[in-house]
């Protein structure tokens, strides 16, 4: 339906002059300088690799398609479902979080606190305690708090009032997830722990060689043995220091006889080759290699990264919302969550026309179905979509059999048969 000119100055709305949005409008709720619902972590962590890390294996997952679907009896895919749970897994969370932003936040709870919860905040239900069956609308990270033989203390973030609160549900309304790298990174023992330390000790002799000092050693011309000769020392070094920081440049002068010594170097320490061996072993212990952090990583390094880490990962956070979010009536009728990978993400366009090759000759995969992965629009030819060999012609339609040709001997025909038959 289009408006005319005066429609559309009758009906528009711009969020710059309209003066109702800069009105009082009641109680909006707290306010926050940041934003309260995200978790922030003040560890040591956010000043070391460690951080670094885990952001990237949260991304890469964050990045798998999450969707809930329909199998058959041997567990295969079928079909995608329209459902409320789908929207959340592919679109929505919830109203401060898209569906990737609150995968990539499961994942970096995960590794922080070694063990996170993935709370239903809206359903359908009054009450998700009385009742076994319920679609989800919304969804939320919650952080366990304590621990009940059947229950959990969470702590969760309410977008209604905008503060945490915490509350006590049971275990099988909640799909609690533990890191499948726990003993890596979160044991106090482990290798992550040894490694924060080092590099807390690193920061502080850091910070100790660069605090401005110059590390002077003066020699004087005299012994100081006695308690009046280092009182003279005390006030002889007080008057240099005095000099220096009253000194526009920094220059001071000495007496003939005494000799400065300067120490232009910190004492030596193994803490970068220690930190270098830990920072080794922390990803040959998770399975990654420096060419994945700095995006250089080969087709079958990334390969071997996607299937110990990303897959292992994520299939943990699978595994756990499948067995909590859907009934057993929801299992038995084919319902499922599964996760997806696209494995034409690493492939150069010289291998994938091979492989679009191989694929639509060996009927696998139809035209359309290669040009969506290439970027291009589906082709409305009703071919595109079947899944043949394109270097085959095509058999013609409504072709008939081609009718056997006897050949007559002379002298014999149908009705001499008959003739014969007769007589005898």
């Amino acid at each position: 339906m289009e408006f005319s000119f005066r429609d559309r100055l009758k009906h528009a709305w711009d969020v710059l002059t309209n003066k109702d949005l800069y009105r009082y409008r009641g109680d909006l709720g707290p306010s926050y300088s940041y934003r309260p619902d995200k978790a922030y972590r003040y560890r040591v962590t956010e000043q070391s690799i460690v951080t670094a890390v885990y952001n990237r294996i949260a991304l890469d997952v964050s990045q798998m398609k999450i969707q809930h679907v329909k199998v058959d009896d041997e567990g295969r895919y079928m079909e995608t479902l329209d459902s409320k749970l789908n929207d959340c897994l592919t679109l929505e969370a919830n109203i401060d979080q898209t569906s990737r932003d609150f995968i990539q936040d499961v994942v970096m709870s995960m590794f922080d606190e070694g063990t996170v919860a993935i709370i239903p905040t809206e359903t359908n239900v009054k009450n998700i305690l009385e009742t076994g069956s319920f679609d989800i609308f919304s969804m939320r990270t919650a952080k366990v708090k304590e621990w009940y033989p059947r229950h959990v203390r969470l702590e969760v973030y309410d977008d209604r009032t905008g503060r945490h609160i915490e509350v006590i549900i049971p275990k099988d309304k909640v799909a609690i997830i533990q890191n499948p790298f726990y003993s890596v990174m979160n044991e106090p023992n482990s290798i992550v722990s040894r490694l924060n330390r080092k590099f807390r000790l690193l920061d502080i002799v850091d910070e100790y060689s660069s605090s401005g000092k110059l590390d002077l050693i003066i020699q004087l011309p005299y012994v100081v043995k006695s308690e009046t000769r280092k009182n003279q020392a005390e006030e002889r070094r007080a008057l240099i220091e005095k000099q220096l920081a009253n000194s526009k440049y920094g220059i001071a002068y000495i007496d003939g006889t005494e000799h400065i010594t300067q120490l232009n170097r910190a004492v030596e320490n193994n803490f970068l080759k220690q930190i270098e061996y830990l920072v080794n072993l922390f990803y040959s212990q998770l399975g990654i290699t420096q060419e994945i952090m700095n995006g250089t990583a080969s087709e079958e390094v990334m390969l071997n990264y996607n299937t110990r880490v990303i897959e292992v990962v994520t299939t943990a956070i699978v595994d756990n919302m499948k067995r909590t979010f859907l009934t057993k009536t929801a299992r038995s009728q084919g319902q499922s969550i599964m996760f997806f990978n696209d494995p034409f993400k690493l492939v150069s366009v010289k291998d994938l026309s091979e492989l679009a090759d191989k694929l639509t000759r060996n009927e696998i995969a139809s035209s359309n179905e290669i040009r969506q992965i290439i970027g291009m629009k589906p082709s409305k030819d009703p071919s595109a979509d079947e899944l043949r060999n394109k270097n085959l012609s095509q058999p013609k339609e409504n072709t008939q059999p081609s009718a056997t040709v006897k050949a007559e001997i002379p002298g014999e025909s149908d009705s001499g048969a008959d003739d014969t038959k007769k007589e005898e």
